[in-house]
């Protein structure tokens, strides 16, 4: 026998963003299937678009990267490990799988110069912006 720890907002989302991300998270790895959604920060600055995806328990060699068109796709896996066998486990809460996620790139982006560094958990991709790929402009009226 297993001990599941019980929540009663288990089933109860508190918003609309809750209600998809556990559509699309909860219900592929409880039905025995083998995919994760990792969470994602957006960020904008001056100089260039952040993408921040927290992935904690992999390698850097783990992820792949690839730009085709206007898209972004970040993907990876995180292997379950069940080495030793005198451990039994009463529940697992993290996720496990392969995740993919895709951004669609902006226009004034230059997709050559994306980098890509993991730290601490978190892979960090900079997406810099293309200086002479102006998307705003101002127009005098004469």
């Amino acid at each position: 026998m297993s001990i599941i720890r019980y929540n009663p907002n288990d089933f109860a989302p508190t918003s609309f963003s809750a209600l998809v991300d556990r559509l699309f998270n909860d219900s592929i790895t409880r039905s025995g299937g083998s995919a994760f959604v990792p969470k994602t920060d957006v960020i904008e600055t001056t100089t260039a678009f952040e993408v921040h995806l927290a992935v904690p328990g992999l390698n850097k060699e783990d992820f792949t990267l690839e730009v085709n068109d206007n898209s972004l796709t970040i993907s990876g896996e995180r292997k379950f490990q069940n080495e030793k066998k005198e451990k039994n486990y009463h529940a697992i809460e993290t996720h496990f799988g392969s995740f993919s996620r895709s951004f669609t790139l902006p226009e004034n982006v230059d997709a050559t110069k994306i980098s890509a560094r993991y730290n601490n958990g978190i892979l960090e991709v900079s997406i810099p912006k293309d200086e002479k790929k102006v998307l705003k402009q101002s127009i005098k009226v004469s």
